[in-house]
């Protein structure tokens, strides 16, 4: 797998319809995924003191996180709108190989910072709804 650079690690939110159209979140400079798994244990007796886990078992989650320079782009209005009113929208992270993800995410947590003497930033924690698939 060739290197890629963090810049092209984008997120990425849909426009609310059916078939949504994607628009990239400015002033991004930091993004993280995180995929969890719920491990399920089946260990027994027999299992010769080793623990046993279950395939295919347990919740599954993905967790994003971003911070960034706030630009006041439609997309970061559509992230605030959907943080005021806990509702869930369509994400997409994208990579530099092309690789995409994409969900319905909530928006767990958005905050907003800022210097006299500087600009405004913004953070974003968003966690998944379902399933979350790769493309």
């Amino acid at each position: 797998m060739a290197m890629e650079k963090g810049s092209a690690f984008l997120l990425k939110i849909g426009d609310g319809a059916a078939v949504p159209a994607f628009a990239t979140v400015a002033g991004m400079r930091t993004t993280q995924l995180q995929v969890n798994g719920e491990a399920v244990v089946v260990t027994h007796k027999g299992s010769g003191g080793w623990r046993e886990l279950l395939s295919g078992a347990g919740v599954r989650s993905v967790s994003v996180t971003g911070s960034g320079v706030f630009t006041g782009s439609a997309a970061e209005t559509r992230i605030k709108a959907n943080a005021l009113a806990g509702l869930l929208d369509d994400y997409e992270l994208s990579f530099e190989s092309g690789e995409r993800m994409r969900g319905r995410f909530l928006v767990t947590r958005l905050d907003y910072s800022g210097e006299f003497n500087g600009e405004r930033n913004y953070a974003v924690s968003l966690e998944s709804s379902g399933a979350v698939v790769s493309l």
